[in-house]
């Protein structure tokens, strides 16, 4: 996989997710996108060798919720 196909699946991820940080947490796009990018769970995103780009949104959109409760 190459870095731009990687990149296109983390930004299609965060498109899924931050709509469900907006509704639950109810925050502006911006709220929920500086939320998100800010969080050790976008860090883990971004990690080629963790993979979470290849999860679904509702499995890392728990995943955030646990980290920020």
């Amino acid at each position: 996989m190459t870095a731009t196909d990687r990149q296109f699946m983390i930004e299609c991820l965060c498109e899924d997710i931050v709509p469900m940080i907006m509704d639950e947490y109810h925050l502006t796009d911006k709220e929920a996108f500086d939320r998100l990018y800010k969080s050790k769970t976008f860090s883990k995103i971004e990690d080629p060798q963790a993979g979470l780009y290849y999860q679904s949104p509702v499995y890392v959109f728990d995943m955030l919720k646990e980290e920020f409760a």
